[in-house]
């Protein structure tokens, strides 16, 4: 499994990358697919809700796309991980108040992110190699900045095509182990805490590549932005059950400065 821990290169602490080579490569998904996960919802919640609002039926079209080489980090980028820049930069800590939670009209009450919340620029107890979380777009690309000045490398979030393929690699499996839903090969609601975990801890359900977490856990940003201040993001998270929206061709949108208790993200970077 990969290595949760950072190297030392150009005075910045840099996590394990992987390499997705070029080539051709299946991405999105086609109506055999989208019924199997709408199939899983239905026998995990009991009910027909994102079959009946469509989920899953803008999902781009299963097609073979040629990519570039780059590199992608093998886990989410933990909440120590992120201390670093927060260290260093002065950059506002993982925090959401009461008033703005509440304005994002979501389902989960104010007091669900308190334990996601750092306190006085401090990681909560016990979640440094959590993914972080309470973090926007923005903050995401800010971090990734940070990153890119400090290496003299480019660093940023990958796009969804990038991201899918490190996923799910070549051949267009439903989930980055097969085509078949196994719920022990991931953090979901289906056996999970309904919290994250520490990074990196499902080995068996890594992709090809070796990404971990790229199913449940969190949600990850992505560079594509559907319509202005919206971005997609992708893999499902600890919240969720079944695991339709787990699979790496599913997708919806966020508000760029949306910070979720269900979204985090990692980075990409590209090889000249």
């Amino acid at each position: 499994m990969p290595k949760i821990g950072f190297t030392t290169d150009h005075g910045a602490y840099l996590p394990h990358l992987i390499n997705i080579p070029a080539g051709v490569f299946i991405h999105g998904s086609d109506r055999d697919e989208r019924e199997i996960a709408y199939q899983l919802d239905e026998k995990a919640y009991g009910h027909s809700r994102t079959r009946t609002n469509g989920w899953y039926d803008t999902e781009i079209p299963k097609t073979t796309s040629l990519s570039l080489s780059y590199e992608i980090m093998a886990n989410l980028v933990s909440n120590a991980n992120y201390n670093t820049f927060i260290q260093e930069t002065g950059h506002p800590a993982p925090k959401v108040s009461k008033k703005i939670w509440e304005g994002y009209d979501l389902i989960h009450p104010y007091e669900e992110t308190l334990r996601f919340s750092w306190k006085n620029d401090v990681i909560p107890q016990g979640r440094g190699q959590h993914p972080v979380v309470l973090v926007s777009w923005l903050d995401a690309k800010a971090y990734a900045d940070w990153l890119s000045a400090k290496t003299g490398r480019n660093w940023h979030l990958p796009t969804e095509r990038q991201w899918e393929k490190a996923a799910r690699g070549t051949d267009g499996r439903y989930f980055p182990w097969g085509n078949n839903f196994t719920p022990q090969n991931l953090n979901s609601h289906d056996t999970g805490p309904f919290d994250t975990l520490p990074v990196g801890q499902f080995s068996q359900g890594k992709s090809p590549f070796g990404m971990l977490d790229a199913a449940g856990q969190v949600f990850e940003w992505t560079l594509n932005q559907p319509t202005n201040n919206r971005y997609i993001v992708k893999g499902g998270s600890w919240d969720d059950r079944g695991c339709g929206v787990c699979r790496p061709a599913a997708r919806h949108s966020r508000p760029r400065s949306l910070k979720h208790i269900l979204v985090g993200f990692r980075l990409v970077r590209e090889i000249n």
